[in-house]
């Protein structure tokens, strides 16, 4: 298994290793990192994972993207471990809304989100290659809210990882915040940033095209830009289709998003196998993408605050990745693409490819006030509370099952459940009179002693507190 840049324009393209991938993340050129090829599951090879725990599902998943990069054992003692201390035991549960309608929990891990299902493996994969290479990394990430509480929970204890989360200060909950900043950790650092999350994107961004900074902080990400994050994430969709009768019955999602990972995941279980019929967008009032796939035009706009933080974003990093599968796997039409998106703000317009994006996606915007009465109705008509996150992806899936020709197929729609209620209480209080509790395990989140820094958004001040904390390894060997 090998993998190129999405903006390579070599013939033939420079190729990586699945390790490459994962401990570089972002490629040299600015790219993303995408398998040279798929690999694929056939009827019966999904048959044959029917029936596993989600841990040995995830190992056997990841094995087809890994390559040579870890055995078998190796990976299932991995997928263990990363998967023991979830709250429920099948990981990722199913729970019927209605007829049709499902909602998929993603929050059942340590940091009560969906990140948690990738980046508790993530952190484990990365300790066990460092270990191998007798190497240390700095992982530099942004987070509009989840990533950067999963990856510090992930790898605030690996002992060859320093790690800095950048997020956009004061435009996340109190929960989000604390989950960062109480945790515990010499190496684990979270740093609110004075701007929007696409601003501590760039900021990243920017670190990573410091070839010097990269090569002597020995910089890894692990953001949706890792390819890794992508490939753990197939595995929900997978797992999900295989409980709801597959491979002989289909499924379709409803994804709530803002940087395109997780729904990007979805396209590629599919394009792998997985018996998926239909993918549904679920954007906020921040919806660049609901807007690409509505009229063919991808326009930045400014990021306005929402009840869904986590998708208070303008540039969907991960849409790159789909772009270089429209463009026909041409890494300089999208090298040309992305600068000109960002000279112009918008990304140059081509009619073929918006069709075939269509083919692939639909979408949907929700705004605030739909998002309150979804979070009021689903908590009337079941008794769950869900958090606003989830609740775009319920509205949103309720409006394709309302579209002509839905009932047709009869597939059963799958919402996914994010974000655990707790982590936007105040909201959900005010959609339903009810606040929802933490889980034991965070109780005491409202006592634990914050640990953060604001920086301004410069790339000279993040430079400076990131050289002054990270143990430089590789320059010092």
């Amino acid at each position: 298994m090998h993998y190129l840049s999405t903006r390579d324009s070599g013939k033939p393209p420079a190729l990586f290793s699945f390790e490459e991938a994962l401990i570089g993340g972002l490629a040299a050129d600015g790219g993303l990192y995408v398998p040279q090829r798929l690999p694929l599951l056939d009827a019966a090879g999904l048959a044959a994972l029917a029936g596993l725990s989600y841990a040995d599902l995830a190992a056997r998943i990841i094995g087809l993207f890994a390559g040579e990069t870890f055995a078998a054992q190796e990976l299932r003692s991995l997928a263990a471990a990363a998967y023991r201390d979830f709250r429920h035991q099948a990981v990722a549960p199913l729970v019927q809304l209605d007829r049709r309608l499902w909602l998929l929990e993603l929050f059942h891990g340590p940091t009560l989100a969906f990140k948690d299902l990738a980046l508790q493996l993530l952190g484990r994969l990365f300790d066990a290659v460092l270990a191998r290479r007798g190497e240390h990394v700095t992982i530099v990430g942004a987070t509009s809210g989840d990533t950067g509480s999963a990856a510090l929970a992930a790898c605030a204890a690996c002992k060859a990882i320093d790690i800095f989360i950048l997020y956009p200060h004061n435009r996340i909950s109190e929960v989000q915040r604390r989950q960062m900043t109480t945790i515990a950790g010499a190496h684990a650092h979270a740093v609110a940033i004075e701007g929007t999350f696409d601003d501590c994107q760039d900021l990243v961004k920017a670190l990573f095209a410091d070839r010097a900074l990269a090569a002597e902080l020995n910089l890894a990400a692990v953001n949706s830009i890792n390819w890794a994050r992508i490939a753990a994430q197939t595995v929900y969709y997978v797992a999900a289709a295989l409980a709801l009768g597959g491979p002989g019955r289909t499924l379709s999602f409803a994804v709530p998003t803002g940087n395109f990972g997780n729904a990007y995941a979805a396209h590629i279980a599919r394009r792998m196998g997985a018996p998926i019929a239909r993918l549904v967008v679920a954007t906020n009032r921040n919806d660049v993408l609901t807007r690409y796939f509505a009229t063919g035009r991808m326009a930045i706009a400014a990021v306005e605050a929402s009840l869904s933080p986590s998708m208070d974003i303008q540039v969907a990093s991960n849409f790159e990745r789909l772009l270089f599968e429209l463009k026909g796997g041409d890494g300089a039409a999208v090298a040309a693409a992305i600068a000109a998106l960002r000279k112009t703000g918008a990304l140059p317009e081509n009619a073929a490819e918006w069709r075939a994006a269509r083919r692939l996606f639909s979408a949907y915007r929700v705004d605030d006030e739909t998002t309150m009465d979804s979070i009021a109705r689903t908590y009337a008509r079941s008794g769950i509370l869900i958090d606003p996150h989830t609740a775009v992806a319920v509205a949103a899936a309720e409006a394709a099952l309302r579209q002509p020709g839905a009932e047709d197929d009869g597939a059963p729609m799958v919402a996914l459940a994010c974000a655990h209620p707790a982590k936007f209480p105040d909201t959900v209080a005010r959609a339903t009179g009810v606040r929802p509790a933490l889980p034991a395990a965070l109780g005491d989140l409202a006592e634990r002693r914050e640990r953060f820094i604001v920086l301004p958004n410069d790339i000279g001040s993040v430079k400076g507190f990131i050289r002054a904390r990270a143990r430089r390894t590789r320059a010092a060997a």
